[in-house]
């Protein structure tokens, strides 16, 4: 039986869409703008880095980055998230949302900034500074995941939180989309100012000296967005719940939130004591009662996400790969470094904007009336569905006629996976955890899914490669191809269906109905019976 909600927490449960709720969407949602842009704009610079620092002369090909140093590059910064989410998300339990949120954002300013610039101009200098600064971006950005994601399924209320949520997530399509335009701007712009010649029409001059400015101005650029909104995210409250529910402060949560919501709300002190002091809201992350009454709701959110990012990081990350394979992007020794650079980003701008960001926002209008569980099992078919479409007869894409219809369809599973797994995975772990625990299991989920991501990045770096020796990269053993490769991204979202069935459906319930917060001790055990059963 469920006692009594807290004034406060009512208050914001039904509070109507207010100027709060955009305020919030768009503070928290720049950090994600941000996360986007640093992670994916490196997949833009990758093929200039190979020419700046392993072009051998003597060779027929540019230079590409050596396996080992690729597999760095890409993958460092998905390290470095790894262990933010991990650690920043147990923090924001343990201090608080508000003071580890500007922790993150000053971090990212500091590692976009510094990931530009390198102390030599060895290779072995620039690649070893770059991913050690990458790692620490990518520790900062670790931490914005949990932390937006509490933070505004906190303030918002039960009848728009999955919108609200998912509006700060689909901020990642647009920095994936801004990483490509700025690539745009930049290499067009050193394009027209220092005029090369491609590779195979003169091999030296094809690298203009200022391609080096290129690389550096795209990774550096990730710094504004971040920078523009420290701020506003210092002046933003502690969210009610952490204050009321974890700090057990009733009379600060009713502060805070009467200014926010603009109405007068009482204290309750008794009433909060009463709440924080059941056995149901004092069990920790490693123990029987979070095992029996949380356990499978974990192990849902950390395989989904773990399994959507397998696919979504190899899409993501080699795009460029996939349409030089299929010729939608020239040979590199027809281009020279700086015009490459401006191809691939052509290539991502538009899959950004036909696909990428509409999924999100179609994940945005329609979550709060489909519900999470069936976005999620929707989108992780499709996804399934499109890639063996693109595998099976992969052999008929690479045919000149049919590249465009191969892009269309590629585009198709950018698209579910958005209006699909890849938003729904990180709106979930932040409703139906414990306040206490909210912050820490979102980090676990969103932890799993980098380990998933980094399997994607470095997996697919080798297993695309072609199995003819001739044909490989520089430097690369022969792999299984890009059709079985694709192959094996449907099986893993055939796999990301079936542990979809372990994640409840949270729409239009309270948090603390969710999370059992507000139950009665001799009620516990029957909550956790019906709780991980899907509702649509």
């Amino acid at each position: 039986m469920a006692k009594e909600q807290l004034g406060v927490l009512n208050a914001l449960d039904v509070a109507k869409t207010q100027l709060y709720h955009f305020t919030a969407i768009v503070i928290a949602g720049m950090g994600f703008f941000t996360d986007a842009y640093d992670l994916f704009c490196i997949s833009l610079v990758t093929k200039l880095l190979g020419r700046i620092y392993y072009t051998d002369l003597n060779q027929p090909k540019p230079g590409t980055l050596p396996p080992n140093v690729a597999a760095a590059v890409n993958a460092v910064a998905l390290c470095g998230t790894l262990a933010g989410q991990l650690f920043f998300g147990w923090l924001g339990d343990k201090l608080g949302r508000k003071k580890v949120y500007g922790i993150t954002l000053v971090l990212m300013v500091l590692c976009s900034i510094a990931s530009g610039l390198s102390f030599s101009d060895h290779p072995k200098g620039v690649i070893t500074t770059l991913c050690f600064f990458r790692f620490w971006l990518g520790f900062g950005i670790g931490g914005d995941y949990p932390l937006s994601a509490t933070i505004m399924s906190e303030y918002a209320n039960k009848k728009t939180r999955g919108a609200f949520i998912a509006a700060v997530f689909a901020m990642q399509g647009f920095g994936i989309l801004g990483g490509g335009i700025v690539a745009l701007i930049v290499s067009t712009a050193f394009d027209h100012s220092f005029k090369a010649p491609a590779y195979s029409v003169d091999r030296a001059a094809s690298l203009a000296p200022q391609a080096d400015y290129v690389w550096r101005i795209i990774l550096m650029v990730g710094a504004l967005p971040a920078a523009l909104t420290y701020y506003w995210r210092m002046k933003m409250p502690e969210t009610a719940r952490y204050t009321a529910l974890v700090a057990k402060n009733a009379k600060q949560a009713a502060q805070d939130m009467s200014k926010v919501l603009q109405v007068d709300l009482e204290a309750e002190e008794e009433k909060l004591e009463k709440i924080t002091q059941e056995k149901s809201n004092t069990f920790g992350l490693f123990t029987k009662q979070f095992a029996r009454r949380h356990g499978l709701h974990l192990l849902g959110t950390t395989s989904t996400w773990f399994l959507l990012d397998i696919a979504f990081y190899s899409q993501n990350l080699f795009q460029k790969d996939i349409f030089s394979a299929i010729g939608w992007i020239p040979k590199a020794e027809s281009m020279n470094a700086i015009n490459e650079v401006y191809r691939i980003a052509r290539a991502q701008t538009l899959i950004a904007m036909c696909s990428t960001v509409p999924g999100y926002w179609f994940t945005v209008f329609f979550i709060d009336y489909l519900g999470r569980f069936a976005i999620q099992l929707m989108g992780f078919f499709f996804m399934t569905v499109f890639m063996f479409a693109l595998a099976i007869p992969y052999h008929h894409w690479t045919l000149k006629p049919n590249r465009i219809a191969f892009v269309v369809m590629y585009s198709f599973t950018f698209f579910f996976a958005n209006f699909g797994p890849n938003a729904t995975t990180f709106v979930v772990p932040a409703e139906i955890f414990p306040a206490r625990l909210r912050s820490t299991c979102h980090g676990i989920s969103a932890a799993a899914g980098k380990a998933g991501a980094i399997i994607g990045a470095l997996g697919f770096l080798y297993a695309a490669q072609s199995k003819d020796p001739t044909k490989t990269d520089a430097g690369y053993p022969t792999g299984i191809g890009v059709k079985n490769s694709l192959i094996m991204l449907g099986v893993i979202n055939f796999f990301g269906m079936l542990f979809t069935l372990l994640v409840p459906e949270s729409k239009g319930k309270s948090l603390e109905e969710l999370t059992g917060e507000n139950e009665e001790e001799g009620t516990e055990q029957q909550a956790t019976s019906t709780r991980t059963v899907p509702v649509l």
